[in-house]
């Protein structure tokens, strides 16, 4: 797949493929544990890659031998949950998520067969859960090779600073060069995200 995805942006867009050939190439991830992912997801929001691993690493403890589930989580105290540095209305987000999910309204073992667009509108009736969430979720949990995040501000930057824009570029920019990636949106991403890592 990789010589794939290689040959692709080679072909399509040079000054991506310039930084393949420095940082490599990066495929999306691919995880069993949906209802976890999603509330590491919801806990990341918004907080740097560090902190969102403590504050996760310590949620995690809450469970028995570190397990998250729904149920589990439906019976912790919200001011437990707080303990571990996250938000009131995080709180809130996690509980909606397991409030969803336990009566089987959000079926997180039927999302793999459904389209990308559909699985956004299904993850976002959770409270908390936006676009972005969901398209994290699409990446790094279900392994879809082409979401693109408009939301994200990384991938933003990574644009702004790759192809040389002098201030923000606009959504219509954006999605001009992100045309050229699919069927590979997801490898760009990572790749725009270690773009970032280069001095």
């Amino acid at each position: 797949m990789n010589k794939n995805v290689n040959e692709h942006f080679r072909k399509v867009d040079p000054i991506l493929y310039a930084v393949i050939e420095k940082v490599g190439v990066f495929g999306p991830k691919v995880s069993d544990d949906h209802f976890s992912e999603l509330c590491e997801i919801i806990i990341n929001q918004q907080l740097s890659d560090k902190a969102a691993a403590t504050i996760f690493g310590r949620f995690r403890k809450l469970f028995p031998q570190e397990k998250i589930t729904p149920q589990a989580l439906l019976k912790l105290a919200a001011e437990k949950i707080r303990s571990c540095g996250t938000s009131n209305a995080k709180v809130s987000f996690l509980k909606d998520l397991a409030a969803k999910v336990l009566p089987e309204e959000l079926r997180l073992d039927q999302l793999n067969k459904l389209s990308d667009d559909l699985i956004i509108k299904k993850l976002t009736k959770v409270k908390g859960i936006g676009p972005w969430s969901a398209e994290m979720f699409l990446m790094f949990s279900l392994g879809r090779d082409d979401v693109f995040s408009h939301g994200d501000l990384g991938l933003r930057n990574a644009i702004k600073k790759l192809y040389k824009f002098k201030k923000e570029p606009t959504k219509k920019q954006i999605e001009k060069i992100v045309e050229k990636w699919k069927p590979y949106r997801t490898y760009a991403c990572r790749i725009l995200w270690k773009s970032l890592e280069i001095k």
